[in-house]
């Protein structure tokens, strides 16, 4: 991964590191209930501290307006990131000031330090220089070990790193060789899965993989308004009509850049949306006026099954039907076990990000059999539009 500065080539013995990580967790009655980020982030916390590096944490959590709000302290997040690497954590009242100079100042090397929320100033998402400088003068070394922040344009995402030398996180690392090995130099045939509610959401992302792959899988809510342009019937479904042209330019653009479409050409539909709702398979040619489709049908799991066989590389992002709504989540639930079951034979890289996707896997008990499922919502989303990330243009080896 030459394209970024890694821990690999930073000396952090005796060193003030300030490490930016995501500690937006889930917390209820003053306790984290998803520790997935700190697990995440525990090997590198681990590896600075082991090299004589004084770890210092810097993360936000929610949205607290830009001014200190007790709802959103990360005095808790401290305590449970000290559970998960076993060592002590210290907390420090402010992420800069006094309170954060001297709880530094009284630190010994290995030792772990986590300041208060960055966002109870309005100059974090600002990316001001006073409080970049700020910031600063706390560390002598700037790694970035979140990702899923590295879309924003903040001071302790992007501003430090133009301050200090700055490297990638372990985490960060892992990521960015991920979507490397997924868009920028994949192993070919690459496919994409792209699924969710609505096309509008997901233009950008559309028009940069007909350019980038070899098959563009279609599926979800955003598959009918596909159909819809090709003159299909979609009933009741949910279809952003308006959008027809948009599809039917999509469609010419993977046609130009020689990328296969694959749209669903049969259903499960339903006069209804709500768990087990009598529901039939039928072509998408035979759609009832009064039906919605909620999920691809037979026919289209074997198509889509094939797809991947054929495939080396595949890259997902959202489902393929309602996947919350048994039985409507047959189709994400079979085709999520087929890519990781050609994963863990080696046949297949699969890279896999968002919300709706890193959940439809879990349901399926698949997660943890992919090459990588990213946590990253806007992040991964932002990547596989093609745009350049700040936090992550601000690690490239110069």
């Amino acid at each position: 991964m030459s394209a970024f500065r890694t821990l690999d080539s930073a000396d952090v013995k005796g060193k003030r590191v300030l490490l930016r990580v995501d500690l937006n967790v889930p917390i209820e009655n003053g306790r984290v209930t998803d520790l997935t980020r700190i697990e995440r982030v525990a090997p590198t916390i681990l590896e600075i501290a082991d090299k004589g590096g004084k770890v210092i944490l810097m993360a936000h959590l929610g949205r607290p307006k830009g001014k200190p709000d007790p709802a959103f302290t990360l005095k808790p997040v401290a305590a449970a990131v000290a559970g998960v690497v076993k060592r002590p954590v210290a907390f420090a009242s402010d992420c800069i000031g006094e309170p954060a100079a001297k709880a530094i100042a009284a630190m010994k090397n290995g030792d772990i330090l986590c300041l208060e929320n960055t966002r109870f100033y309005k100059a974090e998402e600002k990316n001001e220089p006073e409080f970049v400088a700020e910031l600063a003068k706390l560390g002598d070394i700037y790694v970035n070990d979140a990702f899923s922040a590295a879309h924003r344009a903040h001071a302790s995402t992007e501003g430090l790193a133009h301050h200090m030398p700055a490297y990638a996180g372990r985490a960060m690392q892992k990521e960015l060789d991920a979507l490397t090995l997924a868009l920028s130099s994949p192993i070919r045939p690459l496919a994409a899965v792209v699924g969710g509610a609505k096309v509008s959401g997901k233009l950008e992302l559309l028009g940069n993989l007909v350019k980038k792959v070899d098959i563009l899988i279609i599926g979800g809510g955003m598959a009918n308004t596909f159909l819809f342009a090709q003159g299909k019937a979609v009933g009741a479904s949910l279809c952003e009509k308006d959008l027809a042209g948009t599809a039917r330019e999509i469609l010419a653009a993977a046609k130009a850049a020689n990328c296969k479409i694959l749209l669903p050409v049969d259903a499960n539909v339903a006069k209804e949306l709500k768990a087990q709702a009598p529901a039939r398979f039928v072509d998408v040619d035979h759609v009832g006026d009064d039906e919605m489709i909620l999920d691809i049908g037979p026919k289209s799991i074997l198509a889509v099954e094939d797809a991947l066989k054929s495939a080396k590389t595949l890259v997902w992002n959202g489902p393929f039907g309602a996947f919350e709504t048994p039985p409507f989540d047959a189709a994400t639930m079979q085709i999520a076990k087929t890519a990781a079951f050609l994963t863990i034979d080696n046949k297949l890289k699969s890279v896999a990000g968002g919300g709706d996707t890193v959940a439809a896997l879990n349901a399926a008990g698949v997660a943890d059999q992919f090459t990588y499922v990213s946590t990253a919502g806007g992040a991964f989303l932002e990547w596989m539009e093609g745009k350049a990330l700040p936090g992550v243009e601000a690690l490239r080896a110069k």
